[in-house]
């Protein structure tokens, strides 16, 4: 108490607030569903090492092979499921408040992190995507649950172990090799951060955000999402979701950073928005965070309930306030 006292009278010395997530990730729910304890894969502790569905592509990376897009299926089948079995539960649970279906979830986490699921140091490229993905989904549910190291000390440990290799997978590529997985390993970072209270991750999110900030041109093109040919508009998109993920709970937590770079993300989002106007589930945090005009609150609300498990799960349920 004495060691308190004597901090708070140093000049400039503050107490950091808890990280928070936008407020829906913790709003309760009307009990309008049935809860429902979904059987869930054994732990996937095994090298990250999967083969990419681009495999044999030249350097544009758009062309799938099918063969290895199904082997890839197949190798990461478990860390998938996992994912759709965590993510489906908590929002059964959020519906219902049905407490087994809590503990069953509660159960995968502790079996996964006891087991040490998704912290192979043997990787690849495509391996140490899939740990990101994990990540978010994970991080993200954990969220949802409003759990605390003392609900599960297993689960709070692995959370935070994971996001310190996806920090290590990602941090300090070349600018040629930083494109839309590197924006997903800061999201689910952030995501994690939020979860374990950590500024030191917090901080590595918002340094990667602003990476890519400064790669957004003055046409809010994204160069090397611009060489995937073909495939480059799905990729601008893809590349998009977790940036404005990262501004939603930036903004969350009194960090404007939408504006980066004289609005690099919002020029981006319109440049999406005049190319796809099919795949908007980032418009609900979007809109949340910035003032969306009549024609895009209207495409938003015609293609509602928009979900995204890797960035929340049930996004209309957590955005529309």
């Amino acid at each position: 108490m004495r060691l308190i006292l004597l901090l708070l009278l140093l000049p400039g010395f503050t107490f950091a607030a808890p990280l928070v997530p936008p407020p829906g990730f913790i709003q309760p729910l009307p009990h309008t569903a049935k809860g429902k304890c979904l059987p869930l894969p054994a732990p996937w502790t095994g090298s990250l090492v999967f083969r990419s569905k681009y495999e044999g592509s030249d350097s544009a990376r758009a062309t799938l092979n099918p063969e290895a897009e199904k082997a890839f299926r197949a190798q990461t089948q478990a860390i998938t499921d996992f994912e759709h079995g965590i993510s489906e539960m908590v929002w059964r649970y959020k519906q219902s408040g049905d407490v087994n279906t809590r503990n069953c979830i509660l159960a995968g986490f502790n079996r996964w992190a006891s087991a040490g699921a998704l912290t192979s140091k043997e990787t690849n490229h495509t391996g140490r995507a899939m740990r990101k993905w994990a990540l978010a989904t994970l991080a993200t549910s954990w969220l949802e649950l409003e759990l605390t190291p003392q609900d599960s000390p297993q689960g709070a440990r692995w959370i935070s172990q994971l996001a310190d290799r996806v920090v290590t997978d990602w941090d300090g590529l070349p600018l040629t090799k930083t494109n839309n997985h590197s924006y997903w390993a800061a999201w689910s970072v952030m995501a994690a951060a939020v979860a374990t209270d950590r500024r030191d991750l917090f901080d590595w999110s918002l340094k990667e955000y602003r990476i890519a900030a400064r790669q957004i041109d003055e046409n809010g093109i994204l160069p090397n999402e611009q060489k995937r040919g073909p495939r480059a508009v799905a990729y601008h998109h893809y590349a998009l979701e977790p940036l404005v993920m990262i501004a939603s709970f930036a903004r969350a937590n009194q960090r404007d950073i939408v504006q980066e770079n004289h609005g690099a993300l919002p020029r981006l989002a319109q440049y999406v928005l005049t190319q796809d106007k099919t795949h908007v589930a980032w418009l609900e945090p979007w809109c949340s965070t910035v003032k969306c005009d009549s024609v895009t609150l209207a495409l938003r609300d015609a293609h509602r309930p928009l979900k995204n498990r890797r960035l929340g799960g049930q996004l209309t349920l957590i955005y529309a306030q």
